[in-house]
């Protein structure tokens, strides 16, 4: 039977790359990149190839194997692996770069900075005070070729090959027989003299000193150039002086010297130093500590090295949110520190802990994570924003906290792209509609239509249909101003998907109405959208042929670049998600006064203040929603055409509390025009949702509702008169008649235009039309008291013990 020799060197668990060798410390070792077989990762190997009678190279390379081995510290060099037989040996380490490479690589990218140095030197002289103060070894082999750097950027000390004790066990110092070497030795121990005593420091120190005047000024010629300092640093100089000088008695210890640095002014005392001293002893810190660092960190990382940032900063703070509860205060280093990962190592690194952080209750975190999503949004697939992140976020729709609720809406603007048509087309639209019509907060509801004509593009042909043109009316009725100018911005923006008769019968009324609002920004901005859309009417009329090309986009799938040209002119661009609303209360500082009675909850540190919700003044030429009476009394009177004009639709001063409680998603929240506050829903915006839910969303919402009852015989509506053309009319000009003032009488619904009541053709004074409304309603408010005691009647007497429920 035959039996063959494994080969160890095969067997090895790394293997050396085919890339030829980067060096390595003078003496026998030679460095190789190499990888791990099983993962791939990438290592360092130095190789010693055995050669016949070098015996005591050969002793050198194998002492410095076993101290490699057995010392361990952040500052030296980390071992891995090892293999010794009678050819070779491989000693594999963290992958690392020879110092003396990475600054010459550095310095043709632009150069070190004196951070990155200071660090450095700083962890070097940390090793030395390790080797000297704690395990009495002596380096004996300080110098440019012993030190190595990792992908981070961290220095670390090599070439224990001459190392031995300091209190002179195992002999004296190895014989280098290495010229390179020698050059840096102290003069005591090459003259021979008396001198030689010193501490046990001394030589190191002074090899120390040779290493700094490396790092700044280059390859030492010769021990001579050491007196003159050269680009050292000036507040650095002092104490490299004191390194080289003659009196070997006087260099410091490592410690001492290190203790000099970090004075106040010292070289070694800047934020990147303090930064990476505090990431070594971040595990054994307070929680509160924590939260300071990293609240402070992200200002100073944009001074920081790249590298740095991606190997050192990044899994603190992704290893902080995992297992320190660190919250929310890790959101904005950790993007700005993904701004420096490519698109593989974003996906593996941050996208986990992002879509982990939405899904958090922390309001925070939430919000911080609403505010920067435009900086991790492209990394975000589609499967991922409509399983895991948009069912998240929408749950900040019905936040109590209005910050909360703004962000959401803004968020929108980066999701919209990304979401399926559910989500998109079914489930957002909800939630707009339901803010739209019954958020207390004015700016919620103008950020709301703002968002929805910057993502109309993306909606599909049937839902731009039922929602665009309701929704806008809708808007230009509300009473906070930009609310208003913000509806007829979005119709210009959305200009391109109206057929040519929802422009004529749809759009053009609501935007003629407009054109008498008390604020003269929305006036302007109505009239810049008249001209617009009566320029693409007037061009259809003279050539026909051109209805095909101008409605391209009206049954269109839905497209990210439709509606861009609108944007530009009517000045509806919003970079990222920047706070258009601001700028429009900026713009409308005395637009009403503030709301007494809504209680204004504190907004988050760090977040811009919401300008509080504005109501409407008591006034009657106010463009402020109606509330719509739902009830047969009102059906009754609405029956005799001849009575429009006895209907003061504009001076209900005060609502009574059975319209409050027939009021409904269908009337949109709407308040009276007469100075009353906006009728928001007292409940809590979950019971809000529930019962949006159960009223069927779009039938009662923005979708167009099932046609009007039939006007009585004799009645001609609006819309039957003959505006324009050739034959005359026998009830006249019906605009002959319009006040200038806005009448603030008309209650038109958002989502339909047939029961549209249009101002009477007769006038009255308005001491007469207030007289009517009085009676008016003292005569509904007999009624129901009589409906009420017969109610009561009929029930009979309630019995002892019993509860009453109605």
């Amino acid at each position: 039977m035959w039996f063959f020799a494994r080969d160890p060197v095969r067997d090895f668990p790394f293997e050396l790359s085919p890339d030829p060798p980067e060096g390595g410390p003078p003496g026998p070792w030679v460095l190789h990149r190499g990888r791990k077989k099983a993962t791939g990762s990438p290592v360092s190997i130095f190789v010693y190839d055995v050669k016949p009678g070098a015996d005591e190279q050969t002793q050198v390379a194998k002492a410095a194997f076993k101290r490699l081995k057995t010392l361990r510290h952040p500052n030296i060099l980390a071992y891995i692996d090892g293999l010794e037989t009678d050819k070779c040996l491989h000693v594999v380490t963290e992958a690392v770069t020879p110092l003396g490479m990475y600054l010459k690589e550095r310095a043709e990218a632009g150069g070190l900075k004196e951070l990155e140095l200071s660090w450095g030197l700083h962890q070097i002289v940390k090793a030395l005070s390790f080797l000297v103060n704690d395990c009495s070894l002596i380096h004996n082999n300080i110098c440019m070729a012993a030190v190595f750097v990792d992908r981070a950027g961290e220095w670390k000390l090599g070439g224990l090959d001459y190392m031995y004790s300091a209190q002179g066990n195992g002999g004296g110092p190895p014989r280098k027989g290495v010229p390179e070497l020698e050059q840096y030795d102290p003069p005591e121990l090459a003259d021979g003299s008396g001198r030689a005593v010193r501490e046990k420091w001394s030589a190191d120190m002074w090899r120390l000193g040779c290493l700094i005047w490396e790092v700044f000024n280059g390859p030492l010629p010769r021990a001579a150039a050491l007196r003159n300092p050269g680009k050292i640093p000036k507040s650095l100089v002092p104490h490299y002086c004191e390194l080289v000088g003659a009196n070997p008695k006087v260099r410091p210890n490592p410690a001492r010297f290190l203790q000099n640095c970090r004075a106040p002014g010292g070289f070694m005392n800047n934020r990147f130093v303090e930064t990476n001293l505090f990431l070594e002893e971040i595990q054994i810190k307070e929680p509160a500590e924590k939260q300071k660092f990293f609240q402070e960190l992200s200002k100073s990382l944009d001074s920081f090295p790249e590298d740095f940032c991606r190997h050192r900063v990044l899994p603190q703070l992704l290893t902080a949110f995992e297992f320190g509860n660190a919250g929310a205060v890790v959101l904005t280093p950790l993007f700005k520190v993904g701004k420096f990962l490519n698109a593989e190592e974003y996906q593996q690194k941050i996208i986990p802990v992002v879509v982990k952080m939405f899904s958090s209750t922390d309001r925070a975190m939430r919000i911080r994570l609403l505010q920067q999503m435009e900086q991790f949004i492209q990394y975000l697939d589609e499967p991922t924003v409509n399983t895991q992140i948009f069912p998240h976020v929408v749950h900040g729709f019905l936040d109590t906290n209005p910050a909360i609720r703004e962000q959401t809406v803004k968020s929108m603007l980066l999701l919209a792209p990304k979401l399926n048509e559910a989500n998109l087309n079914v489930e957002l639209m909800k939630h707009f509609a339901r803010l739209q019509a019954k958020d207390e907060q004015g700016p919620i509801r103008c950020n709301t239509t703002v968002c929805l004509g910057k993502i109309g593009s993306y909606l599909n042909a049937s839902t731009r249909h039922r929602v665009l043109t309701s929704a806008f009316s809708r808007a230009t009725k509300d009473p906070f101003a930009p609310s208003r100018v913000a509806g007829v911005l979005g119709f210009a923006a959305t200009h391109n998907l109206y057929s040519m008769n929802d422009c004529a019968h749809k759009i053009l009324p609501v935007l003629c109405g407009l054109t008498v609002d008390p604020e003269k920004s929305v006036r302007d901005q109505a009239f810049k959208a008249i001209r617009s859309f009566l320029s693409k009417l007037e061009s259809v009329s003279e050539d026909p042929t051109q209805l095909a090309e101008v409605e391209k986009d009206v049954h269109a799938a839905s497209s990210p670049g439709m509606g861009g040209a609108a944007a530009s002119w009517a000045g509806w661009a919003v970079t990222g998600v920047s706070s258009l609303t601001s700028k429009l209360i900026r713009a409308h500082p005395t637009a009403a006064p503030a709301e007494p009675n809504i209680p204004q909850r504190p907004t988050p540190e760090g977040l811009p203040a919401l300008a509080p919700t504005l109501v409407p003044a008591t006034s009657t030429t106010s463009g402020h929603w109606e509330t719509q009476e739902e009830s047969t009394d009102t059906a009754e009177d609405s029956s005799a055409a001849d009575r429009w004009d006895d209907e003061d639709w504009g001076s209900l001063e005060e609502a009574e509390s059975v319209l409050a409680q027939q009021e409904d998603w269908s009337t949109g929240g709407q308040a009276s025009r007469g100075g009353q506050t906006s009728n928001v829903d007292p409940k809590s915006p979950e019971s809000d949702w529930s019962s949006w839910e159960a009223e069927g969303s779009w039938e009662q919402g923005w979708q167009e509702p099932s046609p009007p009852e039939p006007p009585p015989e004799g009645t001609r509506l609006a819309s039957e008169y003959n505006w324009g053309g050739s034959e005359p009319s026998d009830k006249g000009d019906p605009f002959a008649a319009m006040s200038a003032r806005r009448e603030a009488g008309t209650q038109l619904r958002p989502d339909s235009w047939g029961d549209d009541n249009w101002e009477g053709l007769e006038t009255e004074s308005r001491q007469g039309k207030a007289e009517l409304a009085r009676k008016k309603r003292e005569e509904r408010r007999r009624e129901m008291e009589a409906k009420r005691a017969e109610k009561k009647a009929a029930k009979g007497p309630m019995k002892l013990g019993t509860r009453k429920l109605d």
